[in-house]
């Protein structure tokens, strides 16, 4: 076969492949705009998310990194007034080194108990109350990126300047980045760290409770910690220029140190975590076995993933609900661990936030495949999540591996990444050519 040739049935393979990606596109448009599960879902979440700001209506708190999750969908029903007053709340209870509470609560209501929440007050804030878990590290980033998604969706690029107390809003965004690399800081590795929990989780394996610090938490690094300030630097630069001389170096090097300690690349998964001194575990016990759905997720926002390995993780996620007989992608982690290795006893296998079926970081990670061009896959894969809220006639805050509702059924945060993923779906096809 001769060059011409060779060139001629290139350009028509091209072409016939071309017009088959085209015509399934526009099927998948098709079904996607006439999915009634979908705008059922979406009017339900609007619904819901009318009722308030605490995470659904089994808690009394307003927590940010829940906030962070439906401030969007907030700004769908509120005036932009109410979602800043919130934001607003959180800075006015800041800590002098820059820390950001976990939830805040009206003072009335705010309960002291023993071993219970130790409450923050501030004279900045008249009527709330805050406190803080102290065994996550992700408060700080949640805060930022939600006033990130806040002056997007509200314009309102001013609340920048507005003033709390002596600082600004801005100067208060900085403060908490800087709070991060305080006080949370591992020199060994070059990343934040925090205390042992199962993936995204607020929990720590020590301690019946497992919320506070205490002196039996082991410190490690984690992808989620990690990726969510990635996310926050990413959003504090673009919101305040003049930070970027500062902070782009910082997150080349923290993005480059994740790669280089977390990832495994032999098995093309991230290592749940690399411990500052040593693992609270058995050695016998292969913890890497473990692969964490939320924190690759969140990975993949950050941007630390190429489409080939999205694709993997994708086939790993999939690979894992079937091994399980779990509901969907949200499936927190797989295996999950074993029952000794969490002293809260609901942190058993498939319990809560160890192997729990959580919609609130399932649709995230439909969200990223949406942004990455695998629509057909997020579709599939978005189904399960939509169908489970009809069925049960509620955003619940998680499911177990047989897929029963557990928690809340006024879950925001899930309402809120469910929301924008089908904003998303909408976009993607109402964009297809037909």
């Amino acid at each position: 076969m001769n060059i011409m040739k060779k060139i001629i049935l290139s350009s028509l393979l091209i072409i016939l492949t071309a017009c088959s990606s085209n015509k399934e596109n526009k099927e998948l448009a098709a079904t996607i705009l006439a999915d009634e599960e979908f705008k059922s879902v979406k009017e339900r979440a609007l619904e819901v998310v009318k009722t308030g700001f605490n995470a659904g209506d089994g808690y009394g708190e307003v927590w940010i990194r829940d906030y962070n999750t439906f401030i969007e969908l907030s700004a769908e029903v509120f005036d932009k007034e109410t979602l800043k007053e919130n934001l607003l709340v959180f800075f006015r209870l800041q800590g002098e080194d820059g820390n950001i509470i976990d939830g805040f609560i009206p003072k009335e209501k705010a309960v002291a108990t023993e071993g219970g929440y130790k409450y923050i007050y501030s004279d900045l804030e008249p009527n709330y109350c805050g406190h803080k878990n102290t065994v996550e590290t992700d408060h700080e980033s949640s805060l930022v990126q939600a006033v990130y998604k806040y002056v997007n969706k509200t314009g309102d690029r001013e609340f920048m300047n507005e003033k709390v107390g002596e600082l600004t809003v801005a100067e208060r965004m900085e403060k908490s980045m800087e709070f991060l690399m305080n006080a949370r800081w591992s020199d060994k590795y070059g990343l934040i760290y925090g205390a042992t929990t199962a993936d995204w989780g607020d929990v720590q394996h020590s301690h019946p409770w497992g919320v506070f610090i205490t002196d039996d938490t082991h410190y490690c690094v984690d992808i989620y910690d990690n990726a969510m300030l990635l996310i926050a630097l990413d959003n504090m630069m673009e919101l305040i220029p003049a930070t970027k001389a500062k902070w782009q170096p910082i997150r080349k090097e923290i993005a480059e140190n994740t790669m280089d300690v977390l990832w495994d690349e032999k098995n093309q998964k991230f290592i749940p975590h690399v411990y500052l001194e040593g693992s609270p575990y058995p050695d016998d016990f292969n913890e890497n076995e473990i692969y964490y759905h939320g924190g690759t997720a969140v990975a993949i926002e950050a941007g630390l993933l190429n489409k080939k390995q999205i694709k993997t993780s994708l086939d790993k996620m999939i690979s894992n609900v079937k091994e399980s007989g779990a509901g969907s992608i949200g499936l927190t982690m797989y295996p999950p661990y074993p029952e000794w290795a969490f002293e809260n006893k609901g942190m058993y296998p498939y319990g809560y936030q160890n192997g729990g079926d959580w919609t609130w970081f399932g649709a995230r990670m439909i969200q990223q495949l949406i942004n990455y061009g695998f629509v057909k896959e997020a579709y599939q894969q978005m189904k399960p999540m939509t169908d489970r809220v009809i069925v049960n006639d509620g955003f619940f805050e998680w499911y177990t591996v047989d897929n029963k509702p557990e928690g809340s059924g006024t879950f925001r945060g899930s309402a809120g990444v469910l929301y924008i993923a089908i904003e998303q779906f909408y976009d993607w096809a109402e964009q297809v050519e037909y």
